[in-house]
């Protein structure tokens, strides 16, 4: 069972829609006892670094979640701030992350070679695979396209955690890993065939 973590951010029905879709067992996790039961854990995110990880705080389940994770070595991806909320770090807020993904999430407007370029980065854009990844098993002599809306990266601390790239001003870590902890900065509910391979990838690790 893929659960998806609703701690209050992010769309937790379009996963649930797209699962649907996919004809594999998915629903939304709001405590410890939903959540006891999940094969697979997405934890989505949108808006304010601080705001997501204080709601994620609040929820209760952090405990819980991390025991699964570091413990059980149940497979987690996060998803846009998400993602970020796995990092040490944020330039955008002040508390600490979650601290399974080593690296910082740092600021796009900071760290551009291109200032003209608007931000927040939204819209289509191409993912660069740099990594042997059954995520991306699917997609083979293809550059991915992907829907992002973000001002904020997540830098991994080392290249062998980088599983995909993507440039806007400069390159980016889209996609990393380490071990059974995943994250992706896009949007793969928003990104179509593109997303929704990404997604049934995820559910079969």
């Amino acid at each position: 069972m893929i659960r998806i973590i609703d701690y209050g951010v992010g769309n937790i029905q379009a996963f649930l829609n797209l699962y649907s879709r996919l004809g594999i067992p998915a629903k939304r996790a709001k405590n410890n006892s939903e959540i006891a039961d999940a094969s697979h854990l997405i934890l989505p995110g949108v808006g304010h670094f601080d705001y997501a990880m204080q709601k994620l705080n609040n929820s209760g389940m952090i405990k819980k979640i991390e025991d699964m994770v570091i413990k059980d070595k149940i497979p987690i991806l996060g998803i846009c701030v998400g993602m970020q909320m796995l990092a040490d770090s944020s330039e955008e807020g002040f508390l600490n992350g979650l601290g399974w993904l080593p690296g910082c999430v740092k600021s796009l407007k900071n760290n551009m070679m291109d200032d003209s370029l608007p931000l927040p980065h939204m819209g289509w854009n191409e993912l660069q695979i740099k990594s042997n990844n059954s995520l991306f098993s699917s997609y083979t002599n293809e550059s991915p396209q992907f829907y992002f809306l973000h001002s904020f990266y997540f830098c991994a601390l080392g290249p062998s955690e980088v599983i995909a790239t993507t440039n806007y001003g400069i390159d980016f870590d889209t996609v990393v890993s380490n071990g059974n902890i995943y994250g992706m900065q896009c949007h793969p509910e928003k990104s179509h065939s593109w997303g929704q391979n990404f997604l049934q990838s995820f559910a079969e690790l």
